[in-house]
């Protein structure tokens, strides 16, 4: 006769707890997103209610962009991709974190680091080359609001990148956590990065 508890279901299999960590980077990368999203809303509404001119194709467009300012294409084109790179080798180092391969995890920590700090001085190679003025206007003022925003966002992840790196030097590459948060907020700065790349310098 089979009695009440025989029929008790066994208990369903436990689930890992989320490294701290992990949901930290994951709220900040949301924080970060409804920041810069936002922000280039307000781009679009200033650029919305700029005065209209007629364009070389005799089409009417917002005269938004100063006529003395220049977009350096090469320079923000090769940023977008120098993002692209970034996200591939934090991919990479979670690679090379499951498989325990501590010299690849290290050394596509450091190139992911390096590739942030190239960005960096590409973007401060734009701000010479266009030489806008914050206060000269509202697309000035947006301009350096959006993308100062984003360069305080890549020089985190650089920060992210380094600490990450000393953390497998000193033997804790099987913490993979780390190594994934860290990929997760580059995914989130190429994301958000391609985004600014298209409406500021693309569409202008």
């Amino acid at each position: 006769m089979t009695t009440a508890v025989d029929r008790v279901l066994p208990a369903g299999p436990t689930t890992a707890a989320r490294h701290p960590l992990f949901i930290a980077t994951g709220s900040v990368v949301a924080a970060g997103t409804m920041l810069m999203f936002g922000m280039l809303a307000v781009w679009f509404k200033f650029r919305d209610a700029s005065p209209l001119r007629v364009g070389k194709n005799g089409k009417m467009i917002h005269d938004w962009l100063p006529a003395d300012l220049k977009i350096p294409e090469v320079a923000t084109n090769t940023l977008a991709i120098t993002m692209v790179i970034a996200a591939i080798m934090g991919q990479w180092a979670v690679y090379s974190a499951t498989r325990k391969d501590a010299q690849h995890t290290t050394l596509a920590l450091f190139i992911t680091g390096l590739i942030g700090v190239a960005a960096i001085n590409a973007q401060v190679a734009i701000y010479k080359q266009m030489g806008a003025v914050l206060a000269d206007g509202a697309y000035q003022t947006m301009f350096y609001a959006i993308t100062g925003t984003m360069l305080v966002l890549i020089c985190t992840g650089v920060a992210f990148s380094l600490v990450a790196a000393f953390r497998v030097l000193g033997g804790r590459v099987a913490d993979r956590a780390v190594v994934t948060a860290h990929a997760m907020y580059w995914y989130f700065l190429t994301t958000a990065f391609t985004a600014l790349w298209f409406v500021v310098y693309v569409q202008k």
